[in-house]
């Protein structure tokens, strides 16, 4: 699967609302020793898979996998996929707006601000009455635009709906990508920038979801800021460099040091694992989940 264009073609299909459509392989044929009875965390780490790196299989089927793998979450679903998520006693521990989706038109361009402002006043106290607390956004693409011109305008047009999920106890997150490899000129590309974002905004609802694999390809370092920054970071996304493959011993991230270092912060929200599976069938694909989370779960 071509790395760039890969969550983006799940947006599409988000849009088009066929997401939780077709599988390759019925679960029922899944037949792993370690899936016959919910695995056993401890509960220092709250785990959760994104979406779109599982939609070979329908959502239905991907909640009895993450329920027998012995966790409760699922990132990056619309509201149209919330009461799926919620027969099955599943949370979304990050949320879509219902509206427009784009990962290169966002906050720092104004022009964009009117519809963005729509779709979060829409989708904030929506998210607040499904019981759920995070929103994602995103900076959007530089296209010839500074970064401190950027910056202000995020500031600006972020301002307008922060009062709302303040209100509503919802948080703002913008996702961190890399500018280097998945996505070029996307703004938001380095902590610091979030960062200073964040005491822009000024507010504890706004916070960044820090995507370990995207940092470490744009900046590394990446212990040291989340050690330094961790009041800033509100959700994270795990992946293994190169290649966004499996956060196993084939990449160069150690992940249990990673993640004995957020759970050292006091961190009490969500890991998400988003990394593209090579597994070649659905058991394995589901095994290689599974070994995820048991490498998180320190």
């Amino acid at each position: 699967m071509h790395k760039q264009t890969s969550r983006r073609e799940a947006l599409k299909k988000l849009a088009a609302g066929s997401l939780a459509a077709g599988s390759l392989t019925s679960l029922s044929s899944f037949t792993d020793q370690a899936m016959e009875e919910q695995q056993s965390l401890k509960g220092n780490i709250n785990h959760s898979v994104c979406s779109w790196t599982f939609n070979f299989m329908p959502l239905d089927e991907l909640c009895g996998t993450v329920k027998k793998l012995g966790f409760s979450a699922i990132d990056l679903l619309t509201p149209k996929d919330w009461p799926t998520v919620q027969q099955h006693g599943i949370t979304c521990s990050m949320c879509y707006t219902a509206g427009k989706i784009s990962l290169t038109e966002g906050w720092n361009n104004k022009n964009n601000h009117a519809w963005l402002i729509k779709d979060f006043n829409e989708a904030i106290p929506l998210v607040a009455k499904a019981g759920y607390k995070n929103l994602i956004c995103f900076s959007g693409n530089r296209n010839g635009m500074d970064d401190e011109t950027g910056m202000k305008n995020c500031a600006e047009g972020l301002k307008q709906i922060i009062g709302l999920a303040e209100k509503e106890g919802v948080i703002i997150q913008m996702e961190l990508f890399n500018s280097k490899v998945d996505h070029k000129d996307y703004m938001a590309d380095k902590s610091a920038w979030g960062v200073n974002l964040c005491k822009m905004i000024g507010s504890p609802n706004f916070k960044l979801l820090y995507d370990i694999y995207h940092m470490q390809i744009n900046e590394g370092d990446v212990i040291r800021t989340i050690r330094d920054n961790h009041e800033y970071f509100g959700h994270y996304h795990t992946a293994g460099v190169p290649g966004r493959h499996e956060i196993d011993e084939s990449q160069e991230l150690y992940y249990p040091a990673i993640m004995k270092a957020i759970v050292e912060t006091g961190y009490k929200g969500y890991v998400a694992q988003e990394f593209i599976t090579t597994g070649k069938n659905t058991g394995e694909k589901i095994a290689a989940l599974e070994k995820a989370i048991k490498i998180c779960d320190v």
